[in-house]
């Protein structure tokens, strides 16, 4: 069985947010093109504290964009972003939310980040996600969203380690780019890793691909 997972479509990285990934707001339509594709489809949220280490405001003399050791771990800081209640940390709008059976909430510990929709950075926990796959026969997904480089990236390598094959629709992505070209890196290491890129018309289109 295969699933469509989408990947924090949440107005803090929509344009206008407070993290907000280029042409962000270009996803939402395919996501909403691709559900009825799919029997089923889930979603992961980021859902922060306020007071999350991941954010620059609680590391004084520190802006977004830096990089710091954080309990022995990198850490890059974010602007305070998709906060517990607040519109930001919803899903956009436009976006199709009756479609979507589950939806996972991530970076709920203050201490931890998680970029990954299945554990947080320092695999400790679970989000819930790979237990609700494997309990419904899922083997394969279909991945799009936000952004990337770090949680799109981050879920699907997570996923492959976990014995799912993993496609990435391409034109359903988009990155943050810190660094130029990191989204296409980060293709690549999906890619070198196990994934296979494919785009939402073969989605869409190709009776072996879409479910």
């Amino acid at each position: 069985m295969k699933t469509l997972l989408l990947v924090d479509l949440q107005n803090d990285f929509l344009p206008g947010g407070a993290l907000a990934v280029p042409e962000g707001d270009h996803v939402v339509p395919i996501a909403n093109r691709l559900m009825p594709h799919f029997a089923l489809v889930v979603a992961s949220k980021d859902w922060h504290p306020p007071d999350h280490s991941s954010f620059a405001s609680q590391h004084p003399g520190h802006q977004p964009g830096d990089s710091i050791s954080l309990d022995g771990r990198d850490q890059i800081l974010w602007p305070d972003h998709c906060v517990q209640g607040t519109r930001g940390a919803e899903f956009s709008d436009r976006l199709d939310k009756g479609a979507i059976q589950a939806v996972f909430l991530k970076g709920t510990d203050p201490r931890w980040d998680s970029y990954s929709a299945l554990f947080d950075d320092g695999h400790r926990r679970s989000t819930g996600l790979i237990e609700y796959l494997r309990e419904r026969g899922v083997d394969e997904v279909c991945v799009l969203g936000l952004a990337t480089d770090y949680c799109v990236r981050a879920s699907v390598l997570d996923a492959l380690r976990e014995g799912l094959r993993v496609q990435v629709v391409t034109d359903g992505c988009r990155g943050v780019n810190l660094q130029p070209g990191d989204d296409q890196r980060a293709l690549d290491a999906m890619q070198s890793a196990g994934a296979t890129l494919v785009t939402s018309r073969e989605v869409s289109t190709r009776p072996d691909i879409s479910w």
